[in-house]
């Protein structure tokens, strides 16, 4: 497939892979496929989540379908730079959990010649950037955007739409708090418009 051609080369020179878009988009599921890929590459893959993302499981990256593979959770991104041991990739899921300083890490990485792919919500419940995905859209050398379908019209849905009173900009939640909106729905559906 020409639009996956950079995944079935070599990264001899470290690369940074962004996987991003709205929640129920299939973020994870597109990074746990990528890393089978790696695997079956026999590539050494290192995972890591952080540590505030506890929905599925407290040591796995888990897909909405449950998908699965185990990783290392870390508090701040520069624990990664800690804790890597000689990888040929680094997998960074719930990117937008993490502290701006996450670009530079992945930076660090890719300039050492690791292949790093990072997954996260590049938009907030409010419908603005995302904690330090917007940085790491920008330094990229591939970025993949997903999307969900939109629940109240059946179009491309790119906004997460909190269903829930929760007011804090981070809210763990699954379907029973949010819902994959398109652009229409989410602005005929926001509490504040």
């Amino acid at each position: 497939m020409f639009l996956e051609s950079h995944l079935n080369h070599p990264m001899r020179n470290g690369s940074i892979e962004v996987i991003c878009g709205s929640m129920f988009s299939g973020k994870t599921e597109e990074l746990l496929r990528r890393l089978k890929r790696a695997n079956f590459a026999k590539l050494k893959v290192e995972i890591y989540k952080p540590t505030i993302d506890t929905r599925y499981d407290n040591q796995k990256v888990v897909s909405h379908d449950e998908n699965y593979i185990s990783s290392m959770i870390v508090n701040t991104s520069s624990e990664i730079l800690n804790l890597i041991d000689n990888p040929d990739v680094v997998a960074i899921d719930e990117a937008q959990f993490f502290t701006d300083d996450l670009s530079n890490i992945c930076n660090e990485l890719a300039s050492s010649g690791i292949r790093v792919i990072v997954a996260g919500l590049d938009m907030d419940f409010l419908g603005n950037p995302f904690g330090p995905i917007p940085n790491l859209l920008a330094i990229a050398e591939h970025v993949t955007k997903v999307h969900a379908i939109c629940l109240d019209c059946g179009d491309i849905a790119n906004h997460s739409y909190r269903i829930s009173e929760e007011e804090n900009l981070v809210a763990l939640g699954e379907k029973n708090n949010y819902k994959p909106l398109c652009r229409m729905c989410f602005n005929k559906n926001r509490k504040d418009a």
